[in-house]
């Protein structure tokens, strides 16, 4: 295996890969790309991601970008003992909660994280947080009611469908935004903090 990840340790987007590869037990280098680190507009990354940006994953003659594919290769190609759902009616009911996050909670999410994470306090835009906190703690109900019913978006068990949201309703919760009463997602985001892999990887901002 030669496996090499590109991407910026404070990315979201490559959070979600480097946890799961840490989950994977998986050994890979990774190069720090994107921002202060540069790289991403050179020739070479070009020639590998012409969009530009991270992560960037290359396996062997495998190349990949995009984040949520990235997930579902490194769990298909190394999880099968471990993170991959053999079931195909299982694994799509997991892996919907993958394009769930990037298509509704991702877009509303981000207004707030960007502006209360990355914006200097002079600059935020604290009525579109506003407005984007209440829309997501609404959204929020809809993975609430499903993990009344299992331990986690993937099942019984923890999977790759719980990584991304994992990642952003940790720091949802330490932002103290949630406008709705949502225990079992409180419950489940405990689940998530207890792994041995998350803080490390969350922790970097």
């Amino acid at each position: 295996m030669s496996l090499t990840i590109w991407g910026r340790p404070n990315s979201l987007n490559v959070h979600k890969v480097l946890w799961l590869a840490a989950e994977l037990d998986l050994e890979f280098e990774h190069i720090f790309a994107g921002q202060q680190h540069g790289i991403i507009n050179t020739p070479e990354f070009r020639a590998l991601n012409p969009n530009g940006l991270v992560p960037l994953l290359k396996d062997g003659d495998t190349i990949l970008w995009e984040s949520q594919i990235i997930l579902r290769y490194l769990t298909e190609v190394y999880g099968k003992d471990s993170l991959w759902i053999a079931e195909p009616r299982a694994r799509f009911a997991a892996e919907k909660w993958l394009d769930w996050y990037i298509t509704s909670v991702l877009p509303v999410f981000s207004v707030v994280f960007f502006n209360l994470v990355r914006q200097p306090e002079d600059q935020r835009d604290l009525a579109a947080v506003e407005v984007a906190a209440e829309k997501l703690s609404k959204l929020l109900d809809i993975a609430d009611a499903e993990l009344a019913r299992q331990l986690y978006l993937s099942g019984e068990h923890f999977g790759v469908a719980d990584i991304p949201l994992g990642l952003a309703i940790h720091h949802w919760f330490n932002l103290g935004l949630d406008q709705q009463q949502h225990p079992y997602l409180q419950a489940w985001i405990e689940r998530i903090r207890s792994r041995p892999h998350f803080h490390k990887i969350a922790s970097v901002l």
